[in-house]
């Protein structure tokens, strides 16, 4: 039987709008009545998982999954730059912030790697993640990120040359070693998630 895990991606929050490393904050009233309007277009799954984060766990309530966190599939840890924006950390920090987007197994933030999100993320998606059926996962757009750079073999640079919005569906079927990938989908549109 094939695998079939649909990454969501939460919907906006103040901090999403920001640029700012999210430090809790709830998802909008509006993204909110989006998600249960487009909590029909996902198909039944035998599994649901959520990454900790408030804005993740709430999507997918508002999406009506019950769903376990999972740590594995926490978004980047960025340490000390938590809470603030992409713009104080670049002008408070521009060399450490141009380290960190340049080099995957930068960390000047204190926090994780982003080749060590991407390892962490693989890990999953080729054990827990590779279960026969269907799961779905409402997960951090760093964690969708990941997923792409492990399916297609891409090198972790590539990393933040993958934009991922809110409230779309990015599907992997097939099991470790052999994924095939579908990215983007806007949750809500007709024709559902297949």
């Amino acid at each position: 039987m094939t695998s079939r895990v649909t990454f969501v991606a939460p919907a906006t929050t103040p901090s999403l709008r920001r640029a700012r490393f999210d430090a809790g904050d709830s998802i909008e009233d509006g993204a909110a009545a989006r998600a249960r309007s487009a909590a029909r277009s996902l198909r039944a799954a035998e599994r649901a998982f959520v990454s900790p984060s408030v804005r993740c766990r709430e999507t997918a309530a508002a999406l009506g999954l019950a769903a376990p966190a999972v740590p594995e599939l926490s978004g980047l840890d960025v340490g000390r730059w938590l809470g603030r924006t992409l713009d104080e950390v670049g002008a408070a920090e521009p060399e450490a912030v141009a380290h960190w987007l340049t080099d995957p197994g930068a960390a000047p933030h204190g926090g994780e790697s982003v080749r060590e999100l991407c390892a962490r993320v693989a890990r999953w998606l080729d054990t827990s993640g590779a279960a026969d059926g269907r799961t779905v996962a409402v997960v951090e757009p760093e964690v969708v990120r990941a997923v792409v750079v492990h399916v297609l073999g891409a090198p972790e640079a590539a990393f933040w040359r993958v934009d991922v919005r809110p409230l779309t569906a990015t599907e992997v079927t097939g099991r470790s070693g052999r994924w095939n990938l579908r990215i983007g989908h806007d949750l809500g549109q007709s024709g559902g998630v297949d």
